[in-house]
């Protein structure tokens, strides 16, 4: 399996409901660096993945509906508990629906699959993988 992975990041703003999650039941922000893996059986007729200015490209829109935000805040993330492994699978499935809708080229519409991890810290991520 084939795969390139672009990287940018995001800050935002949120707080947790339940008591596993001590203080950060609290308002806080978090600064994540974002990893998205595309991943593909074959290269294309190009000898590439996906071309990696696009795959920079919609990373940074799908990122830019988060950044700066106060996801308490967001109609999409009422009552939802905004983890760090919750987001991955929100900008997986944000960066999917571009794929599918053409955003990342044709040839990205043979990938197989995507992932997008998280970095919270130097220590410590969480990832979301998805087929396409």
């Amino acid at each position: 399996m084939f795969s390139i992975t672009v990287r940018d990041h995001i800050m935002v703003a949120h707080s947790f409901r339940g008591e596993v999650f001590g203080p950060a039941q609290r308002l806080h922000g978090a600064t994540f660096v974002v990893d998205a893996t595309f991943r593909r059986a074959e290269l294309d007729a190009d000898n590439i993945v996906v071309d990696i200015g696009l795959a920079t490209e919609q990373l940074r829109a799908v990122l830019a509906e988060l950044n700066y935000r106060n996801l308490d805040d967001e109609p999409a993330f009422a009552g939802t508990n905004t983890s760090t492994e919750y987001l991955a699978k929100v900008i997986a499935d944000r960066l999917a629906d571009r794929v599918h809708a053409g955003s990342l080229g044709e040839g990205a519409r043979a990938l197989a699959g995507l992932a997008v991890t998280l970095h919270e810290s130097p220590v410590a991520w969480a990832s979301y993988e998805r087929p396409l």
